[in-house]
């Protein structure tokens, strides 16, 4: 059986004595193992990049940036076998898998830019012969830990912009899908990076507490749960690194009585049950306004929900794939089951979905679920499934409340006519990222991607402006070079420009 490794100091490597199988999630069956690292391969891996990054730092930015060049045409080069794998070990359909690539080479697009992004500020005589300017130098070696559900697209958020930035990078992808990662970072070698300044570990805890703590590492950034992602946050911290960790999502869509209805239910089709629900940016509660509404809203999206099409990965007339774990699959289902026990109404139900010739993959149907309210286990949690709720209000204001007293607070938006009401909920809402008429409000990638609340940790989003602000600590240089026989004399006050 093939045992997914590393990827250090430009060479992959399977050393680790612990192994973890990798699953395909549309037969359920095991594909390959994947090694997990000890602490003294992750230590190897931040030692090479260590190594790398005197070098690498001094490199000029257009040289880093033209490795980038050559990397996003290697990455359409390969893109089938990209998405490929990511259907294998994720279970996602290939159109989907194709559109998650996309949003990861955009990311790699903006990081070409990285002389205009990098140039620093510059002012001249702000005193008599004294000249200022501010540089954007880079921290050293950084780190990301990122989440089974985007294997080639959030890894794709961090590591091109740290690295234009002149730093060296460790990923620890999720173990459960590591085969696009690598093949990835093997066409960065490809395009040109020295080796050792892009490197891979795949593990577990032991490999995320290594990086944790190990001082060398000067920046960290993560993507996953909220538990895990305040972990990784309080941890970072603690040990003086910078860090950026985004965690979990309840993503609320307020369906106004004015809405065109027929386009909200279409874009709540693809917002809730694309991907197999398994986005932080999913649609996972319709707060309807008012009965009339509500009525409609469920009527039509039962009625839509018989054409979903849900199977194996590589048929790309499937909507959406199974989900990741046979474990995953059970939670799932057992949120749908809690929803019913307390009261809600199961309009459509997912918990047996029938795919021939596919009966032992991890598959959750589409469901839809009526009058859960702000009680019931299920609108609380994190679903991470194809499941859409509705809960119903009487106003605007009430579904806003629901929102904006969530713990979460990563995407929203709202389906109206009204301008007015647009703009109050854009301006009022407590959410980082909000869509009018737009169910994934995903920033592109000359944006900048985080939530609010307990969505992030940290003040700087992911990827976009922030990410150079993030990849890099600014300098500020003053000088003087004095005309010659001029001297001043001691100066014991403030200095200045009186």
């Amino acid at each position: 059986m093939i045992t997914v490794g590393h990827f250090i100091n430009g060479q992959m490597t399977n050393e680790g004595e612990r192994t973890q199988d990798v699953y395909n999630p549309s037969t359920g069956e095991v594909s390959k193992q994947v090694a997990l690292a000890s602490k003294t391969t992750v230590e190897q891996a931040i030692s090479a990049a260590q190594a790398a990054f005197p070098a690498w730092r001094n490199t000029p930015p257009i040289k880093r940036a033209r490795v980038m060049f050559k990397f996003k045409d290697l990455l359409e080069k390969n893109a089938e076998k990209i998405i490929a794998l990511i259907g294998e070990e994720h279970g996602k359909i290939t159109h989907d898998a194709a559109g998650e690539l996309q949003r990861g080479i955009e990311n790699v697009e903006y990081a070409c830019g990285a002389p205009e992004l990098l140039k620093g500020e510059h002012s001249k005589n702000v005193a008599q012969n004294v000249d200022s300017w501010s540089e954007f130098q880079p921290l050293g070696v950084v780190a990301g830990i990122t989440p089974f559900n985007f294997p080639a697209m959030v890894p794709l958020w961090m590591y091109p912009m740290a690295i234009v930035c002149g730093n060296c990078f460790i990923l620890k992808p999720s173990e459960r899908d590591p085969s696009s990662t690598l093949l990835i970072a093997s066409l960065l070698k490809e395009a040109g990076l020295p080796d050792g300044v892009m490197n891979v570990v795949n593990g577990d805890k032991e490999a995320v507490d290594t990086l944790l703590n190990d001082e060398r590492i000067k920046a960290v950034s993560f993507v996953g749960s909220t538990p895990i992602a305040e972990y990784i946050y309080t941890t970072a911290s603690a040990n003086g690194k910078r860090c950026q960790a985004l965690g979990g999502a309840k993503n609320h869509a307020i369906v106004m009585p004015d809405a065109d209805m027929d386009n909200a239910v279409a874009q709540l089709l693809g917002a809730a049950f694309g991907s197999s629900g398994e986005r932080c940016m999913a649609l996972s509660v319709a707060v309807a306004v008012g009965d009339t509404a509500a009525d409609l809203l469920v009527s039509k999206m039962q009625e839509a929900m018989k054409s979903l099409k849900i199977g194996p990965c590589h048929d790309a007339d499937n909507d959406f794939g199974p989900v990741i774990t046979k474990q995953h699959q059970h939670k799932v289902f057992g949120f749908i089951d809690s929803a019913e026990q307390q009261g809600a109404n199961i309009v459509v139900d997912g918990r047996n979905p029938s795919i021939s010739g596919y009966e032992d993959g991890f598959y959750v149907g589409g469901t839809l679920i009526d009058d859960v309210t702000p009680e019931m286990d299920s609108y609380k949690a994190e679903i991470f499934g194809p499941v859409l709720q509705v809960v119903r209000v009487d106003t605007m204001q009430a579904a806003m409340d629901l929102i904006n007293d969530h713990e979460y607070g990563n995407g929203t938006c709202i389906f109206t006519r009204d301008g007015e009401a647009a703009r109050y909920f854009s301006d009022n809402i407590q959410v980082g990222m909000v869509g009018i008429n737009i169910p994934l409000p995903v920033p592109v990638a000359y944006h900048s991607f985080g939530g609010w609340k307990r969505s992030l940790f940290g003040d700087l989003h992911a990827y976009g402006p922030d990410a150079v602000r993030f990849y890099t600590k600014r300098k500020t240089i003053t000088q003087r070079w004095p005309s010659a026989g001029v001297r001043e004399g001691a100066l014991f006050s403030m200095p200045t420009m009186s």
